[in-house]
């Protein structure tokens, strides 16, 4: 009987002992990064928004939303750039624009990535979508350029490429135990997956210009095509990869998983279920068909049992490249009541939504105006391990805190820098913001269209958050202020925290 009495306890104590290490393990981490999305198309951020977006409601009405969020960019490839590595994009080699299909990668070897820090905890890792950060694509001549004839944007004569060979500077030497990807956005060639950093088919083809008028966004550049590549059903594909990837997860291992989606840039691509069920025209079925993507990863967590130790974090790379026109057309503010929209650095351009799901912090609905980049992922990532900060990662500051409600035992950020796609900057400080620009810094408002503007813009964006009156003459001392804390970003200096 002693025995027994024994070997029971002996079991409940291991059983004990494992419930409480599966309870305390790190979390799952999920990024969700949408592609120009705007702050204005989620329903529950905007009540007056044409689009349904069930899934993404359901994850602030159980979980944290930050409604001061921005992306460190207002385009695709710095916000990447910066959201994997903690650093501006300005620092790098690429100080306006975005990279396209066969431009070289982008992240030096010198920095640490967030796969890279996160594998130090023992995480598994994975990045799946679209990456657009840069490849090293092998050439089959050496002596020849890699592609040759056209330009950057429309890329055809690319015969040296060879696609057969694997690419080096992507995910897996990044950080990345797995990846299925494509290479830049879903209107840039080459169109092909890469798997591994290896193509999964053959480039055996080309693609001409395509355009369908029946929407402007119906469009996408000519270039390489794979075999096994059909542009109408990428984010299916890659949904698929993703949820196949939670479902088959080591359980006694966290995982991160990276899952930049290609949607809902161009070319907007609703599968027929989604057609009609907005709306915002094509692009808001599109923005549904994202919605119901983060419905299929929720429920793929909770049918692994492992939703409520799971950090889900959506997001998006950006604003919404929404026009006046379509708005005037559907009544639909994609980039809700701020000014501006993707490429500028009025809060149209990166003010984005950021939600976070995670039930074993996070009991109840919050919402928190914390002033956060998507830079901040990184450090955040860092202080959930107990990991020191990279001394690379630079700017990035841990939103952990604010997740948590913990007092903040880190540095908290001050002041952020924003910037544009032809790189004009722009700094925030509590709630003052100065852009160093008497325009947008993007498309809405070109420099050579205000002549007659004041030299910058200085905006209270506790009562203007529109940005809609211009205070540079008001408050020279605020402007003074503001350049100095500026000018050493400009110059690519560090900051010192």
């Amino acid at each position: 009987m002693n025995l027994k009495i024994a070997t029971l306890l002996v079991v409940s104590l291991l059983i004990f002992g494992c419930q409480k290490n599966k309870h305390h393990q790190h979390p799952n981490i999920i990024y969700i990064l949408a592609d120009d999305m705007g702050y204005g198309d989620v329903k529950a951020l905007n009540e007056a928004s044409g689009i349904p977006t069930p899934h993404l409601d359901k994850m602030i009405a159980n979980g944290l939303c930050f409604t001061d969020a921005h992306s460190n960019s207002a385009v695709c490839t710095p916000t990447r750039y910066g959201t994997l590595t903690g650093r501006y994009c300005f620092r790098s080699r690429l100080k306006s624009g975005v990279l396209v299909g066969h431009e070289p990668a982008l992240i030096e070897d010198s920095v640490t990535t967030v796969a890279q820090l996160l594998k130090r905890a023992s995480y598994q890792t994975a990045c799946i979508g679209k990456w657009h950060l840069g490849l090293n694509w092998v050439r089959k001549d050496t002596a020849l350029p890699l592609f040759h004839g056209g330009n950057l944007w429309d890329i055809f004569n690319t015969d040296n490429v060879d696609y057969a060979r694997r690419v080096n500077g992507g995910p897996c030497d990044l950080g990345f135990d797995y990846s299925f990807i494509i290479p830049a956005s879903l209107d840039i060639a080459p169109y092909v997956y890469l798997e591994n950093d290896k193509a999964t088919a053959p480039v055996s083809r080309q693609v001409p210009f395509y355009k369908d008028e029946s929407a402007r966004g119906i469009w996408y550049r000519r270039g390489d095509v794979a075999e096994d590549f059909d542009h109408t059903t990428v984010l299916q594909t890659i949904t698929e990869k993703a949820v196949h990837y939670i479902e088959k997860s080591d359980d006694h291992q966290p995982f991160f998983l990276y899952f930049p989606l290609t949607s809902p840039h161009t070319p907007w691509f609703p599968a027929e279920e989604f057609k009609g069920r907005s709306e915002a025209g094509v692009y808001g079925d599109f923005v549904c068909m994202t919605d119901a993507v983060i419905g299929q990863i929720m429920k793929a967590l909770e049918l692994k049992g492992i939703a409520d130790n799971t950090l889900l974090i959506f997001t998006s790379d950006n604003g919404s490249h929404w026009l006046p026109a379509d708005i005037e057309q559907f009544d639909h503010k994609a980039n809700a009541t701020f000014s501006g929209m993707k490429s500028d650095v009025w809060e149209g351009g990166h003010r984005v939504p950021f939600i976070i799901h995670w039930p074993d912090q996070i009991a109840s609905p919050r919402k928190s105006d914390a002033l956060i980049s998507s830079t901040d992922f990184l450090a955040t990532c860092a202080q959930l391990t107990d990991q020191a900060i990279p001394k690379t990662a630079c700017d990035s500051y841990s939103f952990l805190a604010g997740i948590t409600g913990e007092k903040h035992t880190e540095d908290v950020r001050q002041t952020m820098v924003h910037h544009s796609v032809n790189g004009t900057f722009a700094i925030r400080e509590g709630h003052w913001k100065l852009i160093d620009a008497k325009g947008s810094g993007g498309w809405s408002l070109p420099e050579d269209k205000c002549d007659a503007c004041p030299p910058q813009q200085l905006y209270n964006m506790l009562t203007d958050a529109e940005e809609k009156k211009n205070l540079y003459h008001d408050k020279p001392e605020v402007v003074s202020r503001l350049n100095k804390l500026l000018n050493p970003y400009k110059k690519g200096n560090e900051v010192k925290r």
